[in-house]
């Protein structure tokens, strides 16, 4: 394998990883178990302030690391043989 296709394959997994555990770490914001559960615990204004616009933040860009992968994997390796 190349270094190129190494280092895809890392950032790839890194970003997945990172974007499965900052999307849970996200307050429910539904009406669903979560809110009735969360509701009881917490103030409804809580997660709106600066901690959770940072959190949106570097989701979105683990979002987007991973966007990048996939489309550079697709462009690169369209057979989807790797080697």
């Amino acid at each position: 394998m190349s270094v190129l296709t190494v280092l895809l394959l890392v950032v790839w997994a890194v970003s997945a990883l990172g974007l499965i555990l900052l999307v849970l770490m996200h307050s429910g914001k539904g009406t669903g178990v979560s809110d009735m559960i969360a509701s009881t615990m917490y103030n409804a204004q809580a997660g709106t302030g600066l901690l959770e616009r940072n959190l949106d933040r570097i989701t979105l860009v683990f979002a987007v690391a991973f966007g990048v992968c996939v489309l550079l994997m697709m462009v690169l390796y369209p057979q989807g043989v790797i080697g």
